[in-house]
């Protein structure tokens, strides 16, 4: 084994160790996290890698194969047809309109117009995995940014496979060395007449076996009851449908997701995640900290005015394009900066069609070795750029008098004794409650779907968000006596309140508490608060009481006593949240005094039940 592989394998593992709990530590995210101490432990740093980056780059991708595995098992295809209009429009615009404008903006260098327009093609394509990981670690993968943001990148990955063919007729020098091999697949042996043909069988393969062999297999395998015969059958299937997409010349990853498409509806689906989620976590991890590492800031250092106006202009660029296209698709204005934020960058793909294209004699090695450099720079800068726009400026300006679909806030002022800011799970079932009692809310609810619906339904509800001041005004905050805030969102939850104390402050305030330690945070500064899902645990606990042979108004005393003590401890642990020791030896404290409490009282059961153990 090469020794110097060996090691730099110890060094990712170890900074994939230390980068993504300090990341989430201080707010910036795991993969933020990965991109800045692989820079630290890189070659232009502390040197502690780099003679085999390239191998571990290789190997590392393997993490972004496992990743779109797992994105198509959780993908039926009813809604990859729902979705067939963002991938093939707005996905398909956003390729055609990104390449032809990067390529105009790179006749700008000095180079000719086939090295422009194979740049253009080539900083089209966006980061696959630091889109994904960001929008999932933001809680915001499934919002309308999330979703139109995975079907670009659907059609970025399919986008690759044309790029591929088109990259070697824009060839004027001479061809150089080729270093990931690409170009040099077992179909160039094919005559070229039935590549496509062999392109067509080997999808269409793909597709026949997820569907009518492995599901089968896998039943046979389950019923073994060998845990590791299930894993590797999975991982054997990820590796073998990504050799046959890349000798094909196809994207593996492309394969590996139509594979987890497949499989999405069999009974297996949700084992065959968990078994290859921490492959993919490890291997994704190992890929960011390399692209960290793959930076070369001597490069950067010796020539800073043309990487830095590059990484600018790529940014720039496709933020604008990005923006121009959500709002042409109809995306709030919200969403349209989190959709161009989350997807302005280079992408992974950009290191191995650049090593092509200078092994194909399409661009030059200076010229590859700029684009890169830009590439990995605007990646890492990703991960911060979609910080800023949902933690600095959309709290702002993210909300405007006319959203995306030319909507405008409809706010009206009911001279309600009380309002109601979110009208979902937590929102709904009270506001019903205040609506039948004649104390009806007046209700403000951020998701226009939303208002419509419940408008049709016969609820009063006005489109507006709550975080913004002259909303609430129009609201009558001014009028109300009362205001509760049942948003599922922390950080929006303390800005009303700063809001409200700042300018209203005659207000009641009742808060939703989305977490045990919003609750202490709500305790502190003297707001009433409910936490979330606390009374509906209760009553199913009540009823698991009963069921075992409790009395049942003893378990509804029981409850009433943990939930009399829940809300005492929270108030006596919340002043030392932050202080680790004192919150743990008070937590530890608080079990004993609930054991105290409940255990050495138990309940009475009916006739008939056996007692359980305790």
């Amino acid at each position: 084994m090469d020794e110097n592989l060996f090691f730099n394998g110890f060094i990712y593992l170890a900074a994939a160790a230390i980068a993504a709990p300090l990341g989430r530590r201080f707010g910036l995210g795991a993969v933020l996290g990965y991109l800045v101490i692989g820079a630290v432990v890189g070659p232009s740093a502390l040197g502690w890698v780099g003679e085999n980056r390239e191998e571990v780059m290789h190997f590392s991708e393997f993490g972004v194969v496992l990743m779109l595995f797992v994105i198509g098992l959780e993908i039926d295809l009813s809604r990859l047809w729902k979705m067939r209009g963002p991938i093939l429009g707005l996905g398909g615009l956003q390729v055609l309109i990104s390449t032809v404008v990067l390529a105009a903006a790179a006749m700008l260098l000095p180079v000719n117009w086939r090295e422009a327009v194979a740049m253009g093609l080539i900083l089209a394509l966006s980061s696959t995995a630091i889109v994904m990981q960001n929008l999932r670690e933001r809680g915001i993968s499934e919002t309308s940014a999330g979703i139109q943001s995975f079907a670009v990148l659907l059609f970025q990955d399919i986008a690759v496979i044309p790029m591929i063919a088109l990259l070697p007729l824009l060839a004027h020098l001479p061809a150089g060395e080729d270093s990931h091999g690409s170009g040099h697949t077992w179909i160039e042996s094919v005559p070229a007449w039935s590549q496509g043909l062999v392109v067509v069988g080997a999808i269409a393969l793909v597709v026949i076996i997820g569907r009518f062999v492995l599901t089968p297999w896998l039943r046979w395998v389950a019923s073994l009851k060998v845990t590791e015969a299930l894993t590797s059958t999975t991982l054997a299937l990820v590796v073998g449908i990504a050799l046959l997409m890349d000798a094909v010349g196809l994207s593996p990853a492309l394969g590996t997701f139509v594979a987890g498409v497949m499989l999405a509806s069999s009974e297996f689906r949700h084992e065959l995640e968990s078994d290859i989620e921490p492959f993919k976590a490890l291997l994704l991890a190992v890929f960011f900290i390399a692209v960290g590492a793959g930076i070369d800031f001597e490069l950067i250092g010796s020539q800073p005015l043309t990487i830095g106006t590059m990484v600018f202009v790529l940014i720039a660029l496709k933020g604008i394009i990005l923006y121009s296209l959500a709002k042409w698709f109809g995306l709030s204005f919200d969403q349209r900066l989190l959709f161009a934020a989350a997807l302005a960058q280079g992408g992974e793909f950009a290191f191995v069609l650049g090593a092509f294209a200078v092994g194909q004699g399409v661009i030059s090695t200076e010229l590859a070795a700029q684009m890169i450099a830009a590439v990995a720079l605007s990646m890492a800068l990703a991960p911060p750029l979609l910080l800023v726009v949902q933690r600095v400026i959309l709290p702002r300006v993210g909300t405007t008098e006319t959203e995306g679909n030319g909507r405008a806030h409809d706010v009206g002022n009911d001279k309600a004794r009380v309002l109601l800011a979110g009208f979902g799970r937590f929102g709904h079932p009270m506001g019903r409650l205040l609506r039948s009692a004649g104390c009806m809310p007046t209700v403000l609810e951020k998701d226009s779907d939303h208002v419509d619906l419940l408008r049709r339904i016969g609820l009063k509800c006005y489109y507006g968000d709550a975080t913004r001041p002259h909303l609430l005004r129009a609201a009558g905050a001014e009028d109300a006596e009362l205001l509760i805030i049942a948003i599922d969102n922390e950080e929006e939850c303390m800005s009303i309140i700063d809001t409200c104390r700042k300018h209203y402050p005659h207000l009641k305030l009742f808060a939703r508490a989305c977490s045990r330690y919003h609750a202490y945070q709500l305790h502190e500064i003297g707001v009433k608060y409910y936490i979330e899902q606390l009374g509906s645990s209760m009553d199913c606990a009540i009823a698991i009481l009963h069921e075992l042979g409790h009395e049942l108004d003893h378990a509804k005393d029981a409850a009433r006593r943990f939930k009399e003590h829940e809300l005492s401890a929270i108030g006596e642990i919340a002043p030392f949240r932050d202080d680790e020791q004192k919150f743990v030896g008070m937590s530890q404290q608080n079990l004993k005094d609930l054991d105290s409490l409940l255990l050495n009282a138990p309940l009475p059961v009916r006739n008939g039940k056996n007692r359980p153990e305790t």
